[in-house]
């Protein structure tokens, strides 16, 4: 099954994409559709086993792929536990983001080419999460980042999304070089690249130094540093974060795909995976720490200030995979998994919900245009409702029930105070990033479906109204053919409607136009994932981060801390209830800002101007690095163009030696005269020189 799981995607998207337009839309949305259900199935049938303890990791040899002298690179597939959970989430989700894609694409003309590459970027995560060996995986690693680059920039035609395709493709390319050198070290050190192999020499290599950079360091600690740099571009952590919020100029299905669910879970996946070889450093632990609980920080802040909601949801998936991290760097890597696992289902959930309101809102991304929608569209609201419980962890402590983000991040926190140290203080800033998580999301929630109306001031609703009146051909503003002709918009704090959400009262007014709800084909899709963001908390939670039950869960794919886990369990009452008061608060503060008293906002803004427009401008990282990388590199790229290029090479190579040679044929033309004693003077003058050269010899 191993092998239908991950070659399915890949027979296809050779289909649809090599018969694109030929094949048509139906065949291939069926071919492709279809395959990533019958591996979603075959996936569950692999994951249920190993929940029961039915089941042991094996490996799958397929054929040798390198083999160079002492360096031997087979392709295997691993099935273990880790395995079989990302099996399950790639596959659940995928399958379900093809079943949506047909209802939000349905008036896109590049349907083949679309789906092809959906099942393309599947058949890359699937590559990378079954490897056996880190070359394996890193080919698996560059695929996602390839049909992302593909996907984030379908729409080609809209230069904003070009430009984030270039960025993602870009700054994963910088996270990328810490991986590939982390991999060639540890090529160096082991003398091999399989990874079962590396994981049971690691603890050897505990006090050797390698030489790095002209001086001695620890050999683990500059292996894990430079593999979690990888991590760190593909998981979108604080410094290289930057690509992830402009990848929301893809398509909604792409967003919930790539950019919450399964790509940006590859760090992660991978800091998991080599668990063991992180154990055996304490200095790269603390690192993937603090740069973790630093993410989770940064993230919730500017998601408080965001208008576009998808952005809003993409600085959300941003600061739960910082939760993610610091619960790997304090050694609760269960815990992690756990939180990868459930989050994929909420977060695909308010991604896809998120589009389901911008399909009944005629492409309106702005909140500030939305408002009064949940009687219009009440199964998206009440599946983005259950959404928004999971994500901020709505549940009760002491009872131990609650939705599924509940389970995860608590389990996280409690896990990140009982590991003492920096944990310690991952848990108050996880707590804190807890209250500002909570406030955004029903912030999105009450600017969304509460209050008035707002949507008469919205520009798209306009467009809307004007082809419902016949003064345009309706198949022109479809889903591709918005998003090429819509105003690009930088980023989510300079919309063309004004400086920010919060900074003037928000208008009123339905305009004459009337939402409607999404089809069934969309809405399916949401209504499975709710089940996931409700219950996948509590039917796994045991096998996750039980004691007893993680280990047999996990039966050693990961470095699995039962001690760790017993003491999170065992920790005092008011650290349990610590992420669920600041869930009450956040509610209570979005409630009272946004529903009591809606001026609270515009108050805000008018006293704490510099805060808000700092939170608004993303800390100015891309100001920042515009300033010290973007603006150098062209400067430099211009001096050589210049410079080097045109005032050296192209002066003194081609171009000199053709005005060489057109000043030569100036002189040459003269003595051309056609006068005999002319040519005889050039032949004497030849022979004197010729005999001159002789007598010298």
């Amino acid at each position: 099954m191993i092998q239908l799981i991950v070659l399915l995607p890949l027979l296809a998207a050779a289909i649809a994409g090599l018969g694109n337009k030929a094949l048509g839309k139906l065949p291939a949305k069926i071919v492709t559709t279809g395959a990533l259900f019958a591996a979603c199935v075959m996936s569950w049938m692999i994951f249920i086993p190993f929940v029961t303890g039915h089941a042991e990791a094996h490996v799958t040899p397929l054929f040798t792929w390198i083999e160079s002298g002492s360096f031997d690179a087979k392709w295997a597939l691993r099935v273990d536990t880790m395995t079989a959970v990302m099996l399950v989430v790639i596959t659940s989700v995928s399958s379900l983001v093809h079943l949506y894609s047909w209802g939000y694409m349905d008036e896109e003309p590049d349907q083949p080419r679309f789906f092809a590459y959906l099942s393309l970027f599947t058949f890359a995560m699937l590559m990378l999460v079954t490897a056996n060996n880190l070359l394996q995986m890193f080919f698996g690693w560059e695929g996602v980042g390839l049909a992302s680059y593909l996907l984030i920039g379908f729409w080609f035609r809209k230069p904003s999304a070009n430009a984030a395709a270039i960025k993602a493709f870009v700054v994963n390319r910088v996270g990328d070089l810490g991986f590939m050198m982390g991999i060639f070290g540890t090529y160096l050190v082991f003398n091999t690249i399989s990874i079962p192999e590396i994981l049971e020499m690691a603890p050897s290599m505990v006090g050797s130094t390698i030489g790095f950079l002209g001086h001695r360091f620890d050999t683990m600690t500059v292996l894990c540093l430079l593999l979690f740099i990888g991590a760190m571009g593909k998981s979108a952590q604080l410094g290289l974060h930057t690509w992830l919020p402009d990848a929301m100029e893809g398509p909604t299905p792409v967003s919930a795909l790539i950019h919450a669910a399964t790509m940006v879970t590859a760090g992660v996946f991978m800091v998991c995976r080599l668990s063991p070889m992180f154990e055996t450093s304490p200095t790269a632990l603390g690192f993937v720490t603090f740069i973790g609980a630093a993410t989770c920080l940064f993230a919730a802040t500017i998601g408080t200030v965001q208008t576009d909601i998808k952005r809003v949801i993409a600085y959300s998936t941003c600061s739960q995979l910082g939760y993610m991290f610091f619960a790997a760097g304090v050694g609760a890597y269960g815990a992690a998994m756990f939180h990868l696992f459930t989050h994929a289902f909420f977060k695909a959930l308010l991604f896809l919900g998120a589009g389901s309101v911008i399909h009944a809102m005629h492409h309106e991304q702005d909140m500030r245009y939305y408002g009064g929608l949940r009687k219009s569209i009440p199964v998206t609201f009440w599946t983005m409702t259950l959404g928004t419980l999971a994500i901020t962890g709505v549940g009760l402590p002491l009872i131990g029930v609650g939705f599924a983000g509940f389970y995860s991040k608590d389990g996280i926190l409690e896990a990140a105070f009982a590991s003492g140290g920096g944990g310690v203080g991952a848990y108050y800033v996880g707590v804190f990033a807890a209250l500002l998580t909570s406030f955004y999301s029903w912030r999105l929630v009450f600017l969304t479906f509460f209050g008035k109306p707002r949507w008469a001031a919205s520009e798209h609703i306009q467009h809307a109204l004007h082809d419902a009146h016949g003064h345009d051909d309706h198949a022109t503003h479809g889903h591709g053919a918005e998003h090429d002709n819509a105003p690009a918009q930088e980023d989510a704090g300079h919309e063309p409607h004004g400086h920010g959400a919060d900074a003037h009262a928000l208008p009123t007014g339905t305009g004459g136009y009337h939402p409607h709800e999404s089809g069934l084909v969309m809405l399916i899709p949401l209504v499975v994932l709710s089940l996931g963001a409700v219950f996948a908390g509590f039917l796994f939670h045991d096998q996750f981060i039980g004691p007893e039950g993680g280990i047999e869960f996990w039966k050693g794919a990961i470095a699995f801390d039962s001690h760790l886990m017993h003491a999170a369990h065992e920790v005092p009452t008011w650290v349990k209830f610590g992420p669920f008061t600041v869930m009450a608060i956040g509610l209570l503060i979005a409630w009272l800002a946004y529903i009591k008293n809606t001026d609270w906002p515009q108050r805000f803004v008018s006293q704490f101007g510099l805060l808000y427009q700092f939170l608004l401008n993303k800390w100015y990282f891309d100001e920042l690095y515009h300033f010290l990388f973007v603006k150098p590199a062209f400067a430099i790229g211009r001096f050589f163009w210049k410079f080097g290029d045109v005032g050296f090479i192209d002066r003194f190579g081609p171009n000199g030696l053709a005005a060489l040679v057109v000043q030569g044929n100036k002189v040459t033309r003269r003595i051309q005269s056609g006068y005999l004693y002319t040519y005889a003077l050039v032949m004497l003058i030849g022979l004197a020189a010729a005999a001159t050269w002789a007598m010298t010899r």
